[in-house]
């Protein structure tokens, strides 16, 4: 049910097929907070119903005729920002045009729907929902001034706490080790702020655990880019890979990713499994296993994302003895996953985006 009160969001849905658009107005129409005011065939028929309905949002295909979606979102940027949640099928080399479009301005990258399961259809309508609604909430400038700096109701699954993945801890952690890990969760606005936290990193920072809400086949071509830009090291984690000093591993998508230790060896655990807080990977499954098996050797940032995905694992690392950060509101696109930690009491900090780096390896030491 629409809160009274509460506007719907507002959407274009913008696509060369028309299957596509016919699905994405179905799984959209059935949110009760989306209204899908329109839709258009390629970037020139968008650009009249944009002028004549003004969206909140813009769902918009990579691949289209008369002008490629690139194109079209750099123009919508410059001259009528509106917050774009770009489609893409993510093969390999769509991933690489996706990461580009996230430069661009583009506020999600969402999966195009396809034939399946009633499960994986489900499930892909409550991510779609939820990642046009969380652009809805993004502030555009602060994304393009980022940029130019660096140059029909339908039956919603249970929303699962991490409990459907991992026990909750039942008493502290180990002792404090000499091996620290950082352990990080962002979503909207996600991918350029880790960037930002991850380039001024020095070579030998304590190990690194990520979860970044994205889709599958989207986060190896993440990785790989920050990689290129880092000090660190930067790949997507793959099970049992160990978690070292100067390295950072990023969850899969479509995968949870726990932080397990045997002996003096970290390492991560890379598991299918349910939706978890709506999301796999799920922030709170990775930061509960850090409160499980680090305890005190952990430090937690949590950055900008909608929603309440981390908070509660938040709040169990700091029960066992973890140094929790948050990205502060003014520098966050979405303040939802921040704020609800900060209210869960899990945050012992919160800083601007550019203060969170030198903080966490400050803790760390």
């Amino acid at each position: 049910m629409l809160s009274a009160g509460k506007k719907k969001t507002r959407v274009l849905i913008v696509d060369d097929s028309a299957v596509v658009r016919q699905t994405m107005s179905k799984i959209l129409s059935s949110d009760p907070e989306i209204d899908v005011i329109g839709n258009a065939p390629d970037p020139f028929a968008a650009a009249e119903k944009i002028k004549q309905l003004v969206p909140d949002v813009i769902t918009l295909d990579v691949e289209m005729p008369r002008m490629d979606g690139l194109t079209f979102l750099k123009k919508i940027m410059t001259q009528h920002p509106i917050p774009v949640v770009m489609c893409s099928t993510l093969t390999e080399k769509g991933s690489e045009t996706a990461l580009k479009a996230m430069e661009y301005g583009a506020v999600e990258i969402i999966t195009k729907p396809k034939m399946g399961t009633k499960s994986f259809l489900e499930e892909s309508r409550i991510n779609i929902c939820d990642s046009v609604k969380a652009a809805a909430l993004c502030n555009v400038k602060k994304i393009n001034a980022r940029r130019n700096a660096r140059a029909g109701t339908v039956k919603v699954q249970p929303k699962l706490t991490a409990d459907a993945v991992i026990a909750k801890p039942t008493s502290r952690a180990m002792i404090q080790t000499t091996e620290k890990i950082l352990v990080v969760g962002a979503s909207t606005g996600g991918t350029e702020a880790l960037r930002e936290f991850l380039e001024v990193l020095p070579p030998d920072s304590p190990g690194i655990v990520i979860v970044q809400h994205m889709p599958a086949n989207f986060t190896r071509a993440f990785a790989t880019r920050l990689d290129g830009l880092c000090q660190i090291s930067v790949k997507e984690a793959e099970n049992n890979d160990s978690v070292v000093r100067g390295r950072a591993l990023i969850a899969p998508g479509s995968n949870h990713m726990l932080l397990k230790r045997s002996g003096a060896r970290y390492y991560v655990e890379v598991k299918d499994g349910p939706l978890v807080s709506r999301h796999r990977p799920s922030v709170d499954v990775l930061f509960r296993s850090a409160a499980r098996y680090a305890g005190k050797n952990a430090v937690g940032v949590i950055m900008t994302g909608m929603g309440d995905d981390g908070a509660r694992g938040m709040k169990e690392m700091k029960e066992s003895g973890a140094y929790n950060i948050a990205q502060d509101e003014a520098t966050c696109v979405v303040f939802g996953m921040p704020k609800e930690a900060i209210k869960h009491g899990g945050v012992d900090l919160t800083l601007p985006l550019q203060k969170i780096a030198p903080e966490a390896l400050k803790r760390a030491k």
